[in-house]
């Protein structure tokens, strides 16, 4: 997957610790005489063995004495694929409830199979002003005052604007009517058009397969608003 993608999923920081070194002290006592030592060790326990060492730390400081490291628990992906409908996958997020939230998700790729755009949908509400909402992710460097353009089996295509941009990307959340969604679900392919900021006078069309799209949107969570 290219850089400027970062799986809308996660990105894992990575801690540095510090090297413990544990430092051994000795002590000299003067001899007592015997009566008074014995008197000592009469009353005082007796000391503990020089190579009783303490515990070695353990968690986030799992670092041992000599310079070893022990490790750490790596942090479970939240994201996850639960399914697959031919083209589409179901792309779930572990919210720690009964039931995750889960979104159909499309990879997009040019002619040479390189990946160049996400595209990703989920339901809204029954009644909600939109059927469906999208997002389509693409590469920094597309030109944002040319719209984004959609088109389905080579009809009329729609224009939408950029949300916003991040290092991952620049991202388009749409906003899909009932006919939309029909549309979408009696199509064969649907078309992205971009325009590259460093060529402002050539076309970038990306396809979008449509095959499984009714089972994974029939699939997808409703996302309450």
């Amino acid at each position: 997957m290219p850089r400027f993608f970062s799986n809308l999923s996660l990105i894992a920081v990575l801690a540095m610790g510090t090297s413990l070194s544990a430092q051994e002290a000795t002590t000299e006592a003067e001899t007592a005489p015997a009566a008074d030592a014995q008197a000592t060790d009469a009353q005082t326990p007796a000391e503990a063995p020089a190579d009783s060492a303490a515990p070695a730390p353990e968690g986030d400081a799992a670092i041992a004495a000599d310079g070893l490291d022990l490790g750490r628990e790596v942090q479970e992906d939240p994201s996850y694929i639960k399914a697959t409908y031919d083209d589409w996958q179901m792309k779930c997020f572990r919210t720690g409830t009964e039931e995750d939230l889960c979104q159909m998700y499309q990879l997009l790729t040019e002619q040479a199979g390189n990946p160049v755009a996400e595209f990703s949908l989920y339901r809204l509400p029954k009644g909600a002003p939109v059927a469906a909402g999208a997002t389509v992710a693409v590469p920094l460097g597309t030109l944002l005052s040319e719209e984004i353009k959609i088109s389905i089996d080579g009809g009329k295509a729609k224009s939408y604007s950029y949300s916003f941009c991040s290092m991952a990307g620049c991202f388009a959340r749409i906003g899909l009517a009932q006919a939309d969604v029909d549309a979408l679900k009696r199509g064969v392919k649907a078309t992205l058009e971009i325009v590259p900021a460093q060529a402002p006078d050539q076309k970038v069309k990306i396809d979008v397969s449509l095959k499984g799209f009714t089972a994974a949107f029939d699939n997808a969570s409703v996302l309450q608003q």
